[in-house]
């Protein structure tokens, strides 16, 4: 178990990730890749993926083993931002931080020249990894990204709307089962024994699709503070597809309004920054019955993605549903829907099982 301390300015500290970050989601989706389990949530995207690499996955695999640790460089806090701001750090990392977190990996001894090399902090392996993990992410992450985005956005909701009903407490309560808040403790499920005091630097949270089972954190408690949780997936849900650009994009409400009905439309437009299926009906004046067979329309056109919290059902826009109604492009916000919680620049580093 890993036993997250807090204290008051920890809470007060307390904050959400605003976005998917590009290299959390890569390196957990290597342990994803090599499952070879048939299942509704990964399997159509690992045999996707599996086609599209070309030898990335032998290059990583001794710095990303199926268990236990992976370096906390390969996750820098610039992830946040996209691949290119997480390769830019990447790339200025101290050879003294890869020597001493290389030699944390099992069997360092035995790992393979060039990431010996890199050990002792050569450049030309450290270039040679960065055009392995980017050739990867663009293969498996980048082509999936709104799908993914869109599960990030629908767990900030619900967490938004516990932090408004419930404050900081109310926020951490609402975490997925694997996570228990004890105040002044957050219990979370982990495969060893440790204590992580934050001491006054807040905690990073951080939603990603690729996460499975318990959360991850880094292994250098120095590093700012983040946990990595796995969000909820609909089981019989649509596989992550690749990246699709908007088939028409509206310029107003009216014009919405002759593409997908009057009453559609105002169904996506209430949806916004998140809303209950009672709230909907309310807010569009339909049925609870009629509210949910819109929602569920928009859904199985990937324009909303419904999360279960407790007995109720959260609705919210995905990055396509988004652009149609601001005429832009996937992963444009929708103007006046707001950002469920605070985000900052800065993460730290997980462990998928990490030490």
């Amino acid at each position: 178990m890993l036993r997250v301390h807090f204290s008051e300015l920890d809470l007060a500290r307390l904050r959400m990730a605003v976005r998917p970050d590009a290299l959390w989601e890569t390196a957990l989706s290597f342990h994803r890749l090599r499952e070879n389990r048939a299942e509704s949530v990964y399997g159509k995207w690992r045999s996707e993926a599996r086609n599209r690499l070309n030898g990335e996955a032998r290059l990583l695999a001794p710095l990303i083993p199926s268990r236990g640790y992976f370096p906390d460089f390969l996750t820098p806090a610039e992830g946040i931002f996209g691949c290119d701001a997480a390769m830019s750090a990447l790339r200025a990392v101290p050879g003294e931080r890869l020597h001493a977190e290389l030699a944390g990996l099992p069997g360092a001894r035995a790992l393979p020249g060039w990431i010996r090399d890199l050990a002792q902090g050569e450049r030309q392996p450290l270039d040679r990894l960065i055009a392995t993990l980017r050739a990867y992410y663009q293969a498996v992450v980048a082509p999936y990204w709104p799908h993914i985005q869109a599960r990030i956005e629908a767990d900030r909701a619900a967490r938004g709307r516990a932090l408004l009903d419930g404050g900081a407490d109310g926020l951490l309560a609402s975490l997925p089962p694997t996570m228990r808040w004890r105040a002044p403790v957050l219990e979370v499920d982990y495969p060893v024994d440790r204590d992580l005091w934050l001491n006054g630097r807040g905690l990073l949270l951080l939603p990603s699709f690729f996460c499975r089972g318990t959360p991850v954190t880094l292994r250098n408690p120095e590093l700012t503070p983040v946990l990595v949780y796995p969000v909820e997936h609909t089981r019989r849900g649509p596989a992550p597809r690749p990246e699709q650009r908007p088939a028409v994009a509206p310029g107003s409400a009216r014009t919405l309004g002759k593409l997908v009905g009057q009453t559609r439309s105002a169904v996506l437009l209430e949806v916004g920054g998140g809303c209950t299926t009672s709230e909907l009906a309310r807010r569009v004046g339909v049925s609870l019955a009629s509210a949910s067979q819109h929602a569920s329309v928009l859904r199985e056109a990937g324009l909303v993605h419904t999360l279960r919290q407790g007995g109720a059902v959260l609705h919210t826009l995905t990055p396509l549903g988004a652009a149609l109604l601001r005429g832009g492009v996937p992963g444009e916000r929708v103007f006046g829907a707001p950002a469920p919680l605070p985000a900052v620049a800065t993460s730290g580093r997980g462990l998928s099982g990490r030490g």
